[in-house]
Order: C-alpha cells, then sequence, then structure tokens
C-alpha cells in the first residue's frame, strides 16, 4: 500500500511517498549511457576498489551509465581525461573541479622533519624524472619497508608516495597493471581564507547530497563526518554547512524518518518512472552504496562479504546486489571460467517467475558478458 499523502516539511508539495522516493532513487543515478567523462561528471565521484570479482567497483559501476562500457576503459584511457584519482569520503575517482574543492589539503597528522625532508627530496626527484612508478623511487632512495595500515609489511617510497599524493604534492598519471605512476602537481590557487573555506565546504556538502539523495537524515550526518577523509582542514566548516543544508533542503518524514534531496529535485516528478531491467550493481554503487537507506527502501540487509571469513558468509565473497525494475530482490555472484561467465544467483523472496524478469535477467547478463570481453 502506498504511503498517505502528507506535506513536506518546508514545502507546499505534497510529500512523496517512500514508493516515490525508491522510485527516485533508482533513476536520478540510472540516467541514459553517455560518454565516460560525463558520466563521471554526472556521479561527481566514483568510488574505487582494487578488487576484480569479475570486475573492479569502478568499471561495474560505469558500465551501466556509459555507452558500449568494457571493463578497464577507465584506466586505459583516464590519461586523457580531465578526472583525478583522489578522496572524498572515500578512495575514488572525481572530475577536476571537485578535487580543487579539497585543496589545499592539511592533514590532520603532520610529517615530522624526517618524512618532510624525504617528501621534497622524491618530489625534486619526480620533477626532474616525470612520470615514476613506485619501483623507480625505491631503487633510487632505498627507503626501506614500514608496516602498513592492514598490519602487513610495504615500502616506505610506496607509502610516502601515497602521503605526497594525499598532500596534493603528486597527482596520479596513469595506471601501469593497477599500480598508481606518479608526476607532479601544482592545484590552482584558491580563497583559503574563512570566506573561501565555507564557500568549499558547501559545495562539497551539496556534492554528497546530489550524489546520494534522497538521504536519510542520519546518513546526511555520517557523509559529512566521512568528508574528514577528503578535506579534513574543512571540518568546521562542512559541520556548518550540514547545519545549513538541513535548514535549507527540502525534505519530508516518513515512517519517523527524515529524508533530504537537492533543491532543484522533486521525487514526485514522472520523469523518475523505472524501465523493466535487471542490473547487477556494483557493491559501492549510489543505488545501494549507503546501507541505512537501503534497508530502509528495500527492507532486507544487504552486506559486503570480501572480508568476512567464508563459513560466515550468507551472500557470497562479493555478491552484486540484483535489481528489477525498482526493487533489489537478490544478488549475484559472477565469476568467469574457462572463457565465459558464469553467475550464482540468490533471491531474497524467491525468483520471481514471470517471463518478463527472464528475459530481462538474460539481457544483463548478455550485457555482462560483452562488458568482460576485455578481459
Amino acid at each position: 500500500m502506498a504511503d498517505p499523502i502528507r506535506l513536506c516539511c518546508n514545502s507546499r508539495m505534497p510529500d512523496p511517498s517512500l514508493d516515490a522516493l525508491r522510485r527516485y532513487a533508482v533513476a536520478r543515478t540510472l540516467f541514459k549511457p553517455t560518454t565516460l567523462l560525463r558520466a563521471i561528471q554526472r556521479l561527481g565521484f566514483l568510488q574505487a576498489d582494487p578488487i576484480r570479482a569479475p570486475a573492479r567497483a569502478q568499471d561495474l559501476t560505469l558500465r551501466h551509465r556509459v555507452k558500449d562500457y568494457r571493463a578497464g576503459d577507465l584506466e586505459r584511457r583516464y590519461p586523457r581525461l580531465a578526472v583525478e584519482e583522489d578522496c572524498l569520503v572515500n578512495y575514488g575517482f572525481l572530475p577536476r573541479e571537485h578535487v580543487a574543492l579539497m585543496h589545499p589539503r592539511q592533514p590532520r597528522r603532520a610529517w615530522d622533519a624526517k618524512t618532510r625532508r624525504r617528501a621534497a627530496e622524491v618530489l625534486a626527484f619526480v620533477r626532474e624524472h616525470g612520470p615514476v612508478h613506485p619501483r623507480e623511487v625505491e631503487r633510487h632512495f632505498a627507503h626501506g619497508r614500514v608496516r602498513n595500515y592492514w598490519g602487513g609489511s610495504s615500502h616506505a617510497s610506496t607509502q610516502l608516495l601515497d602521503g605526497m599524493h594525499y598532500r596534493g604534492l603528486l597527482r596520479v598519471q596513469r595506471r601501469d597493471n593497477g599500480i598508481r605512476v606518479y608526476e607532479a602537481v601544482a592545484h590552482p590557487a584558491v580563497d583559503d581564507g574563512p570566506e573561501g573555506h565555507a564557500q568549499r565546504a558547501a559545495a562539497l556538502v551539496d556534492l554528497i547530497v546530489r550524489k546520494y539523495a534522497p538521504l536519510p537524515a542520519a546518513s546526511l550526518t555520517y557523509l559529512v563526518r566521512l568528508l574528514g577523509y577528503g578535506a579534513p582542514h574543512l571540518a568546521t566548516q562542512t559541520r556548518a554547512a550540514l547545519a545549513r543544508a538541513r535548514e535549507q533542503l527540502p525534505n519530508c518524514r516518513i515512517d519517523g524518518v527524515t529524508w533530504y534531496w537537492p533543491v532543484d529535485d522533486n521525487p514526485r516528478a514522472r520523469r523518475h518512472a523505472v524501465d523493466d531491467a535487471v542490473r547487477l550493481l556494483a557493491p559501492f554503487d549510489p543505488v545501494v552504496w549507503d546501507r541505512r537507506r537501503f534497508a530502509l527502501l528495500w527492507d532486507w540487509t544487504y552486506k559486503f562479504e570480501a572480508y568476512t571469513p567464508a563459513p560466515k558468509r550468507r551472500f557470497g565473497y562479493y555478491a552484486l546486489p540484483m535489481l528489477w525494475r525498482d526493487r533489489v530482490i537478490g544478488w549475484a555472484n559472477v565469476g568467469v571460467r574457462d572463457g565465459r561467465v558464469d553467475p550464482a544467483f540468490g533471491y531474497v523472496g524467491g525468483a520471481p517467475r514471470d517471463a518478463a524478469f527472464r528475459a530481462a535477467l538474460d539481457e544483463e547478463m548478455q550485457r555482462m558478458t560483452q562488458f568482460l570481453a576485455a578481459r
């Protein structure tokens, strides 16, 4: 049964129902396939993940939004795109104008004198030699090994390059077999005073609202907190921007949950229609990224289990949520064996029995086969 119509908290327009929010959540981000650059610009931010099962998350996300996209196209074409690898709420790809909102970035932890000296030496080396692979830096400087974030051991040069990239001294020029190749970079000058900080913080909050809307109030707060990764030096300003957003963004309350969306959107608009398609989504696709919103919209809990011990997994190592029309009804684990795509499906309430679903699932597997052809 559709939710009863109520009035929006800050509008005279009727409040969207939960069904309308569900359609809106799907339709606004699954736009008509376009070019690679335009798709990233429309997404605003593309989360990256190194696991390839059957392809990396960034490729699985783009295949629904870029015409004739093939696995690996982003890595192959990245050097020619006005796109950067960088951080926002996590690590991924952003249009350059969005990267400019976060630099000069000031990390929470300052380097000690020894690390600053090493960074200056490496930066001079990169400026002299051009794009460098981490192995070149290690051969030249022999910085040794250090304990990494996961408790293992890695080259100190690799960690130093990561830190220099995070601080805006280097950019990723390309990848060689998945390994970042760096070059020196100079970010455009910005207003680094209080007004400039406030403007950039407001733009960052607007960016995450546009990417992840409609947002439950708790998710909006959580995402603004995650901006501490991409813009730790703007923490005070992003909190202030969050407070203003709560006052200014269109919102409504359904079953005790307040939902927000961008000022120029209308979740009840007829254009937010869904099609008769099955889509296997990346675990970090904007449709399913917010697990809190996922449970509210589809009334079940999906978990990413790649780091869960195998005996405790319910869904599988890299389960792809299955979207049918505007409902996430199950998941799939997709492998490639002997050159053939080999899927295994699971369903929350059983597989739909109608012919339309079976035809749509067959079409999705054909699209997946074409997408993976580059492998």
